[in-house]
C-alpha cells in the first residue's frame, strides 16, 4: 500500500525566528519519496512556511485518513498561547501576543493522528523552543499521542538574536539520501552522532501502541470494514468506564470522543455530530471553560460533521443545537457562529 509523507517547515517572518525550518525542505525533498515512507510508493504533501493554522489543518486531516503508513516530518519552533500556557508550532505570521491564533496547536496534531491504525504513523520532529517554552517542557512532555512512533529533539533557544538551523533532520535527510531507510530509532541515533557536538537539547525517541491497546482492536475492525462491531467495542468501553470513573468523567468522555471518530468513518455525519455535541455539553456541564481545548475541539469538530449531513430535516435539527452551543463556544475560525446562522436560514428554505 503507497505511503504517505508530510514534510511541515514553519517559523515566523522578523525578529521572532529561532530557526531556518524551511532550508530542511531541499534537503527533504532530494531524497526519494519511497525512502522517505519506507514503503515502496508514496505521495508526499509539503508546507513551507504556511500563514494559515486551519490550511495546515486540512492538509494533516488529509493526510490522517489516508490509507499506508504515515510519516510527518515537522521542523519549526514551539511557543505558548499567553492564555492556556499550551504548546503551539509558530506559523509565519505568529507573534507572541498572537500565538492562539496564528500558531497551530500542537494538539491539533495528537487529535486528528488519533484514530489511525497501531503501528502506522510515525513523527519526525526537529523543534525549537523559546525560553518560556523551553522553561515549561522541563515539566510538561510534549504529547504527540500515545499510539504513534515519535523520534526527533528540541532544542533549546539559540543565542541571542541568533537563527539555528534544523540540524536535526538535516542530518535524518543526509542519511536518506543514500536510498536506504533503517529503523527509525536506528536513524534517529545516527542523526544524533551526526550532530553530537550541539547542546543536546531534549530527546523524543519511542512511542508505538501496546499489545493489549482497546484502541489498536477498534482500529482494526474499521480497517477491516467491521464499523457496527468497532462501535459496540467502544460502546463497551464507554459503559466500563462509567461504572469505574462515574458519567462524565474524563475517560467516559474520551470513549464518546472515539464512537464520534467511528461514526465520521461510517460515513454517519449525522451520529457522529450528535455525539460531538454531546460531549461539548458534558464538558461545559463539568466546568471546563469555553476556550479549553478538548471543548473547542469537540464543537468544531460537530462542526464539521453538521456540514456533511445531507438529510435537511436532520441538519435543521443539528443545527440549531449547535448555534446554541456556538454562541457559547465561537472557537478559533472567525465567523463560525454566523455561518451556522446561514445556512440554517438555507435550510429553513427546503423541504
Amino acid at each position: 500500500m503507497p505511503g504517505t509523507v508530510l514534510l511541515l517547515a514553519a517559523a515566523p517572518v522578523g525578529r521572532g525566528c529561532l530557526v531556518d525550518a524551511a532550508s530542511v525542505l531541499p534537503v527533504l525533498a532530494a531524497v526519494e519519496p519511497a525512502v522517505l515512507s519506507g514503503t515502496e510508493t508514496a505521495n508526499v504533501v509539503e508546507l513551507a512556511d504556511p500563514l494559515e493554522p486551519q490550511a495546515v489543518l486540512t492538509r494533516l486531516r488529509a493526510a490522517a485518513t489516508a490509507p499506508g503508513p504515515l510519516t510527518v516530518f515537522v521542523a519549526g519552533q514551539l511557543q505558548l498561547d499567553r492564555r492556556q500556557r499550551l504548546p503551539h508550532l509558530a506559523l509565519a505570521r505568529t507573534k507572541p501576543a498572537t500565538v492562539r491564533y496564528t500558531a497551530l496547536p500542537w494538539h491539533w496534531i495528537r487529535e486528528e493522528l488519533r484514530l489511525r491504525p497501531p503501528g502506522a504513523t510515525s513523527l519526525v520532529l526537529d523543534l525549537h523552543a523559546d525560553a518560556e517554552t523551553w522553561q515549561w517542557l522541563r515539566s510538561h512532555p510534549l504529547d504527540s499521542g500515545h499510539h504513534h512512533t515519535v523520534h526527533g529533539r528540541i532544542a533549546p533557544p539559540p543565542g541571542r538574536r541568533a537563527v539555528a538551523a534544523p540540524t536535526y533532520l538535516k542530518a535524518v535527510a543526509t542519511i536518506l539520501r543514500s536510498g536506504h531507510r533503517p529503523p527509525l530509532d536506528e536513524l534517529h541515533q545516527q542523526a544524533l552522532l551526526r550532530i553530537a557536538d550541539e547542546p543536546p537539547g531534549l530527546l523524543l525517541a519511542g512511542g508505538g501502541p501496546a499489545a493489549d491497546d482497546p484502541h489498536a482492536v477498534i482500529s482494526a475492525a474499521v480497517q477491516a470494514g467491521r464499523h457496527g462491531e468497532a462501535e459496540s467495542l467502544a460502546a463497551r468501553y464507554e459503559q466500563a468506564a462509567a461504572r469505574t470513573h462515574g458519567p462524565g468523567s474524563e475517560p467516559v468522555l474520551h470513549w464518546s470522543e472515539v464512537r464520534a471518530d467511528l461514526a465520521m468513518l461510517a460515513g454517519d455525519p449525522a451520529r457522529s455530530c450528535r455525539v460531538w455535541l454531546s460531549v461539548a455539553d458534558a464538558r461545559l456541564a463539568a466546568g471546563q471553560p469555553v476556550d479549553a481545548p478538548a471543548v473547542e475541539a469537540a464543537v468544531d469538530r460537530a462542526h464539521h460533521q453538521w456540514g456533511q449531513v445531507g438529510e435537511p430535516a436532520a441538519a435543521r435539527e443539528l443545527g440549531l443545537a449547535l448555534a446554541a452551543l456556538r454562541s457559547r463556544v465561537p472557537g478559533r475560525r472567525e465567523g463560525a457562529l454566523d455561518h451556522v446562522q446561514r445556512q440554517l436560514r438555507q435550510l429553513q428554505t427546503q423541504g
